[in-house]
């Protein structure tokens, strides 16, 4: 999905950073930029995702290093046994701060930087907590590896044994907290052109992305309120690119969505200044029975029925939507679990757990999924003080 492009821009828009003489998260205080501004560039020297290459795993479940920017994404709605609901996000991102690592002395010396959000959807309570650390990948403080497989920073991480499932995922953060197990439940989905998707015209301009889109979810959930056993699914993206935005293009609005008959529907919408939707919108729908196709943006129509302005800076989001895809004949709205899940982190945007309702041809159909939106509030990092 194209909403990772962000990240790398966070840091590479601190020029002349060093990632061996400065702590990122307080080198990131110091950054002043208009990030959309930035996308244009900073690639050079790094490998593109210019063709379809064909997945190898467990490889490919691990770091890309000669690519500028990657991210591991696990966003999942689970019910306790009282019926409580909650929604969660656990994702990691990985920055290359250069195409090579200069040759250092000290075991502190990278090149490659790690960030982590983490969410907590408390839909009984309508609350919602987000949280995000820094760490170099260097002293075991922040890395990923492919076999046996792990992503981690800090306490945060997704972690298994000698294959990538079942999956241990673990977080917490200012009371709240997960402890779930992740089984693969579907096989891998290859989003795109055979795992190549692309974001604009430019050649390059693409990143190699599959999913694994309903994986079954048990474990505990905590938040200050107490703590929950609990059961669900979850999702799980994986990019890997170069790339960035197109001059034209100043967000986009993702929507993963797991449906009571079995299907599940990935579209994302690339917005342009002018307020149009940009041809490479696009999206993957998968059978019940794991089997999945491509959608091109003629393929889906998304339209916004309501709005939601945050209290932070009264900066406009949709806040809920029709989803249509004429050709599997699905309609469905789609309505956040609580209104602010607004991240507030060193960029701010909009994601968070929602629900479906509506039909499949004549048969009503439900779900739960995940929604994020960027590009609707002030252009700029959020620097905290």
């Amino acid at each position: 999905m194209p909403r990772r492009w962000i990240w790398p821009v966070v840091l590479l828009a601190l020029a002349g950073v060093d990632a061996g003489a400065a702590d990122a998260a307080s080198t990131a205080q110091e950054a002043r930029t208009d990030v959309l501004g930035v996308l244009g560039g900073g690639d050079e020297g790094f490998a593109r995702a210019t063709a379809p290459r064909p997945f190898r795993f467990p490889a490919d479940h691990g770091p890309h290093p000669e690519y500028r920017s990657e991210w591991w994404y696990y966003t999942g709605n689970v019910r306790a046994g009282d019926g409580r609901r909650f929604g969660f996000q656990l994702t990691f991102f990985r920055f290359a701060l250069t195409p090579e690592a200069a040759p250092r002395a000290s075991a502190w010396g990278t090149n490659q930087v790690y960030m982590a959000h983490f969410a907590v959807t408390d839909v009984a309570g309508q609350r919602f907590h987000a949280a995000e650390r820094f760490g170099r990948g260097a002293l075991d403080l922040a890395g990923a590896r492919a076999a046996p497989y792990r992503v981690w920073l800090g306490g945060w991480q997704a972690n298994a044994g000698a294959t990538p499932f079942p999956l241990a995922l673990q977080a917490a953060d200012g009371g709240y907290g997960i402890d779930l197990r992740l089984e693969q439940g579907k096989p891998v989905v290859a989003n795109g052109e055979a795992g190549l998707s692309r974001k604009s015209a430019e050649p390059g301009n693409a990143s190699y992305y599959y999913s694994i889109p309903r994986m079954p979810v048990s474990g505990r959930i905590t938040t200050p309120d107490g703590a929950w056993q609990v059961e669900g699914a979850a999702w799980f993206d994986r990019e890997w690119s170069s790339s960035a935005l197109a001059p034209d293009q100043i967000g986009w609005d993702w929507f993963a969505l797991q449906l009571s008959d079995g299907r599940d529907l990935m579209v994302f919408r690339l917005r342009t200044r002018d307020g149009d939707a940009d041809p490479h919108s696009a999206g993957t729908l998968v059978e019940a029975d794991g089997s999945s196709r491509s959608l091109s943006a003629r393929d889906f129509l998304l339209d916004e029925l309501d709005h939601w302005a945050s209290p932070r800076d009264a900066a406009r989001y949709p806040s809920r939507w029709r989803v249509r895809v004429p050709s599997a004949a699905i309609d469905v709205e789609v309505t956040p679990e609580v209104a602010d899940q607004e991240l507030d982190l060193a960029f701010r945007y909009w994601e968070g757990a929602s629900r479906v309702a509506g039909v499949s041809a004549d048969a009503e159909i439900t779900g739960r999924g995940h929604v994020e939106l960027t590009g609707y509030g002030p252009r700029r990092l959020n620097v905290p003080r």
